[in-house]
């Protein structure tokens, strides 16, 4: 079925992206040449293809062959395996006729029936173009999607010589220092292979190394040999001078351990004392650079070349690997979503061995890392489909904001919970927040946010004001002392209702009148609030209303004496 629309110039794109193409159709565009194109771009991200349009954007109408589009669809889904199911609509734009199709993003990878495999992608100049899907680029997509575990997979060529007993022992340290499942110090070699998915036993008997396995145990040269995508770069940058710039193909523990020895230099701390205690507040937490870095070294595409590469600049610490987050998960829901690993028997390696937090939600201890510290959230803006990249700012930490997180957590004896940790990490970065705006910091709904947001103030950290409607939240007046800035809660806590009162009758007695928006504005007030306000001062004869809808504002009261 095809959708008719006219006088519709607003819908056509500006130009060709990713997501768009512009398909001439004056000389009959031909069934593969289409069909390949929507093939193309299903193998992407989705998105539209618009026949009858030239490369500039320029609509110049459909061949007399395809004004009937009733059966493009049926002919689209029968030129593909798996049939690809697009929709197709017709536009009428300044009298001339074109087609959009609908080509939605597919989760397995899609050919034309001669067997062709083709991928959307930008070019270095920014334009995109159609390219082969090669044999590793199918795999790697369809880890993406979690239907291909590549980390399960046995290597090509590998034996057990393979394996460093070096690394084994390195292992088994790791255990007893992170905290690791104790269970696996108990198995010998062979059954400890088995129990973190290091081998895999083939139809004779023999076992092959997993790609996990030799991640983890390889000696150098087997990964140098075998994972050539593996590689970790460690880089200072100081005012544009490099200070520090390596790069290794260790396996997975010595890569960390590496890391770690060659990172602490540059990681100063200095001490706090809270009570009779001295809490370490370092430039960047260990755990969370830990965890950070892990999690890129784990979740990273080892069918793209590309280096993890974790760099020191002036402002930030700076962790990106190659390949961008897989299926399901985006920024938007980074905080809650289930764990979705793209290697997931590396990840379950890992978590075993006490690497990384053992339920998966490594993310909440790099939030949690940064902003006990009064630091910003951890920044992921800069991530793409190419990539995942993470910004850890090092600005200095606020030490008052670290003492009380430290004072709440030992009266409570466990952890804020990190929705609460964001709350008041946002509460101090903005001043004053809404159930509504804390909801988008923490990835849940409204409710959710109201929870925290009431929790918190019958802890005492959080003030409420205003009605339920128009409810917004500052840090408590206790909040504020223990930082030693009372004035910031004067500031933040605003004006009581006579001072909103003695603000408006000023205002008015300045300017001779008043509307609704402008006392929003004057004393910062929601719409309800301001309805509120203003009903007050009527039924106290102070002020009064003139006119009505958007010409009316109010007035200073006139008594009958003064008329």
């Amino acid at each position: 079925m095809t959708t008719e629309h006219t006088n519709s110039l607003s819908v056509l794109p500006l130009a060709e992206t990713l997501t768009v193409e512009f398909k001439s159709d004056r000389k009959r565009l031909s069934d593969n040449d289409l069909v390949e194109a929507l093939v193309c771009l299903a193998n992407a991200e989705g998105g539209e293809l618009w026949l009858g349009v030239e490369d500039d954007g320029k609509p110049t109408g459909l061949h007399e062959e395809h004004q009937n589009l009733a059966g493009l669809s049926g002919l689209v889904a029968a030129r593909t395996s798996p049939s690809l199911q697009v929709t197709v609509s017709a536009f009428d734009i300044a009298g001339i006729r074109v087609a959009q199709i609908i080509v939605p993003k597919s989760n397995t990878e899609v050919a034309t029936m001669a067997g062709v495999y083709l991928r959307r992608r930008i070019k270095h100049d920014g334009t995109p173009e159609c390219v082969p899907m090669l044999p590793h680029e199918r795999i790697s997509r369809a880890s993406s999607f979690g239907l291909v575990d590549v980390s399960a997979q046995p290597v090509a060529g590998c034996t057990l010589d393979d394996f460093d007993p070096l690394e084994r022992e390195r292992l088994r340290q790791a255990i007893r220092q992170y905290g690791g499942d104790r269970v696996l110090l108990d198995l010998d070699d062979e059954a400890l292979d088995g129990a973190l998915g290091f081998t895999q036993r083939q139809p004779d008997g023999s076992r092959v190394p997993t790609l996990t396995g030799l991640l983890l145990l390889g000696r150098e040269a087997a990964l140098q040999q075998r994972v050539s995508t593996h590689e970790l770069a460690f880089q200072v940058l100081a005012q544009q001078a490099v200070r520090f710039n390596e790069f290794r193909r260790f396996p997975l523990l010595k890569a960390l351990d590496w890391l770690e020895t060659n990172f602490r230099p540059y990681n100063p701390e200095q001490e706090l004392q809270v009570g009779l205690f001295r809490v370490p507040v370092p430039l960047v937490d260990m755990a969370a650079f830990r965890e950070a870095v892990a999690n890129a070294l784990i979740h990273r595409d080892y069918h793209r070349m590309g280096a993890v590469h974790v760099r020191l600049e002036d402002e930030a610490l700076v962790i990106s690997n190659p390949g961008g987050l897989v299926d399901g998960v985006t920024l938007a829901n980074l905080l809650v979503t289930e764990p979705r690993p793209r290697n997931r028997a590396l990840a379950d390696a890992m978590k075993r061995i006490g690497v990384v937090e053992r339920s998966g939600r490594g993310v909440d201890t790099i939030y949690r890392g940064m902003l006990k510290f009064g630091r910003p959230a951890p920044d992921y803006g800069r991530t793409d489909a190419q990539s995942v990249v993470l910004q850890l700012h090092t600005v200095p930490a606020d030490v008052a904001f670290r003492r009380m997180v430290v004072d709440i957590e030992r009266q409570r004896n466990a952890e804020l919970p990190i929705d609460s940790l964001i709350a008041l990490g946002a509460l101090r970065e903005f001043k004053r927040l809404t159930a509504q705006a804390l909801a988008l910091n923490i990835q849940r709904d409204t409710a959710s946010a109201q929870r925290t947001l009431e929790a918190l103030t019958e802890a005492g950290l959080v003030e409420a004001h205003g009605n339920t409607r128009g409810r917004s939240y500052t840090l408590s007046a206790s909040v504020y002392s223990v930082v030693s800035d009372k004035a910031a809660y004067t500031r933040q806590v605003g004006f009581g209702p006579i001072q909103h009162e003695q603000m408006v009758l000023s205002y008015i007695r300045q300017h001779g009148q008043i509307k609704r928006a402008e006392v929003m504005d004057l004393c910062h007030l929601t719409e309800g609030q301001a309805k509120e306000l203003l009903r007050r001062l009527v039924v106290a004869k102070k002020i009064e209303l003139r006119g009505a809808g958007r010409a009316s504002v109010y007035v200073e009261f006139a008594s009958p004496t003064q008329m």
